[in-house]
């Protein structure tokens, strides 16, 4: 009764697989012709009883535009609820022209069932107060439609007949009201992805960003001592502040990409996931915990037992890890002379350390050390795929160490999960 064509999917709704569009379009087409079938049968009805058949196909024919206008090229002043309130209206001055020409009026299978499917249109996409107004305007209209044979010849049959009618309108209006809930549920559950999945961009650009803006400040601390005493080597350190400027753009100009509403008009590389275990040497080899003047670098040490096809996000919580642990070295332990990340796979999950052996050297602003966010977000992505993390003094000397296990099997999904 719906016939699919007067509403759009909801909002955010995945495209459909071909052979379900290819089932959608047989549906919708089955309908139509159908519909246009009964409709003819009013015609022929009416012309087998010498009624007039003018007022008919002008009551159908507005039914059916406002029924099959195609959605794309609907102008503005065609709401649902101009749609669903005329050819009502339209019935009932039909209906009501008979009764006072006291002219009987032959069956309408075509009619009833385009006041149904326009009702069922009014309940399910107007807005409430309309969909209530319209709805009824319906319902009425459904219900006059036998009386003007009844007016003609009055028969006992006609309350039988209005409680028929009545029981149709009843159904048509809660299957409508049904439908309109799940679509209400799904738009519902729609809006809470995009929520979720935006905070997770927001997030992601928070880590980058700070990432590269941490070591942006630790590297022009660094310039501005060494400008007084070793200017010839402040290129080096001012290069490294050239790349992680450019590179913290970059990463926002990705990640804005995807969280933009009509992302599919990106480029491919706006769109593409950042951060995985290949992105992993590029970050490793581009930190520098000193800014370049010591030149003590990170070490990645990759042990042969990882695979290469674990689930990207196994992958990408381990690139979060090692990049918020880099930070906080960059933050809090600028004079570590080591930084060392290793990766190792062993009993099903995947073991990622990051370990240094600064004293607490950091001397950023006060406003540059950050609250603590980045370890929490950490650990809600790192929970949500089963796993677990600890940060904490090391035992063997002086320094600190990340430490976290991601459960995941090679080829196959991680548990999906908030955070």
């Amino acid at each position: 009764m719906n016939l699919a064509l007067d509403t759009k999917a909801p909002a955010g709704g995945g495209t459909d697989r071909p052979g379900q569009a290819r089932q959608s379009g047989c549906l919708r087409t089955g309908a139509v012709v159908l519909l246009f079938l009964a409709c003819g049968t009013d015609v022929l009805i009416h012309g087998a009883e010498g009624a007039p058949i003018w007022p008919l196909l002008l009551v159908l024919a507005v039914g059916l535009t406002a029924l099959l206008w195609p959605a794309r090229r609907r102008p503005a002043w065609l709401t649902p609820q101009v749609r669903t309130s005329v050819p009502p209206l339209t019935s009932l001055a039909y209906v009501l022209a008979l009764v006072a020409l006291r002219e009987e009026a032959p069956p309408a299978p075509g009619q009833v069932t385009l006041l149904l499917c326009l009702m069922f249109v009014a309940v399910r996409s107007c807005p409430p107060r309309a969909a209530l107004v319209c709805g009824a305007l319906g319902g009425i209209a459904v219900l006059a439609l036998p009386l003007p044979y009844y007016v003609v010849e009055p028969d006992s049959s006609l309350a039988g007949v209005l409680a028929v009618f009545l029981l149709v309108v009843g159904l048509t209006v809660g299957l409508a009201a049904y439908v309109r809930t799940l679509d209400n549920r799904r738009r519902a559950a729609v809006t809470e992805i995009r929520r979720a999945e935006r905070l997770a961009m927001a997030a992601d650009l928070h880590d980058f960003v700070a990432h590269h803006v941490t070591g942006i400040l630790v590297q022009a601390q660094v310039a501005r001592m060494m400008a007084s005493t070793e200017p010839g080597k402040l290129d080096p350190v001012l290069a490294g502040i050239e790349r992680a400027a450019t590179e913290a753009l970059a990463s926002m100009r990705r990640t804005v990409g995807v969280l933009r509403e009509h992302h599919e008009t990106a480029e491919p590389e706006d769109r593409r996931p950042v951060g995985d275990l290949t992105a992993l040497t590029e970050l490793v080899d581009g930190f520098d915990g000193v800014g370049g003047a010591d030149g003590h670098r990170a070490e990645l040490h990759r042990d042969p037992s990882v695979p290469d096809d674990l689930p990207h996000e196994v992958q990408a919580a381990a690139f979060r890890v090692v990049q918020e642990a880099l930070t906080n070295v960059r933050r809090h332990a600028a004079d570590a002379t080591e930084v060392t990340v290793a990766l190792r796979y062993a009993a099903g999950a995947l073991e990622i350390s990051v370990r240094d052996d600064g004293r607490g050297g950091a001397r950023l602003p006060e406003a540059a050390r950050g609250g603590g966010f980045g370890l929490v977000g950490l650990t809600e992505r790192v929970t949500a795929l089963q796993g677990r993390i600890e940060a904490r003094p090391r035992e063997e000397g002086p320094g600190w160490e990340v430490l976290a296990v991601l459960p995941a099997a090679p080829g196959r999904d991680a548990p999906v999960g908030r955070g």
